[in-house]
């Protein structure tokens, strides 16, 4: 009886979800929990460091005069894939692919990972750290923020060789939007250092908390 009721129930799944169970393997581990709460806890501790500041620091003013003398065109270029209008797009292109193939907790993930991580970061984080670059709030970064958290999105989602070439992709974007935003005076290279660990950790919990309610969730009963 109970292998029965076993079957009953991943088949019941299975046609939830269309056959493909939506909890991929990149939250079958504890490895994300981990990987997200040392990025928390990173993006707080460089936080506490710069907190109220007005001021760069030593290693901030070191990286900003590294990339002096960069052509404004290449540098405006280069943060691109930090706009909206660049950013949007992609993510609803990814929620109509999530429902195409019936994953439509995906396009939940999608549309709620970015999303929580940019509002969170706009309306807490940066006025709790208080780090000013002239009269605009500037830990964690923003622009960072917004194009991190898709990239992790698009990273949790896909598999295989798209995942290792969505990491070296997502590497090269970041160095390229760093070195933007850095000879453009728009950040400090700590405001997008702690921008990619807040980002990291902010889509891997909303990740989680999707994996906790949606289909495929363990199922707890009531002791006897």
């Amino acid at each position: 009886m109970t292998v029965i009721l076993v079957t009953i129930r991943a088949r019941q799944a299975s046609s939830v979800t269309g056959g493909r169970p939506w909890i991929r393997s990149a939250m079958g581990s504890r490895r994300p929990t981990i990987l997200a709460v040392v990025c928390a806890l990173l993006t707080v501790a460089l936080g506490l460091v710069f907190a109220g500041d007005h001021a760069p620091s030593r290693f901030d003013t070191a990286a900003r005069s590294s990339v002096t003398g960069w052509p404004h065109g290449v540098l405006r270029a280069l943060v691109l894939p930090t706009e909206p209008y660049v950013l949007l797009p992609a993510l609803a292109l990814l929620i109509v692919w999530c429902l195409s193939t019936s994953r439509p907790w995906d396009a939940l993930f999608v549309a709620l990972g970015p999303a929580i991580a940019v509002a969170a970061n706009t309306w807490l984080l940066k006025p709790l750290f208080d780090r000013w670059k002239g009269d605009t709030l500037v830990y964690p970064s923003g622009h960072t923020v917004s194009m991190v958290a898709t990239l992790v999105v698009v990273f949790v989602l896909v598999h295989g060789r798209a995942r290792a070439i969505t990491a070296v992709a997502g590497a090269a974007l970041l160095t390229g939007v760093t070195i933007g935003m850095l000879g453009l005076g728009y950040h400090y290279l700590t405001d997008v250092v702690g921008g990619a660990f807040f980002a990291v950790f902010a889509v891997l919990a909303v990740r989680g908390l999707l994996t906790r309610l949606g289909p495929g969730a363990p199922v707890r009963h009531a002791a006897p």
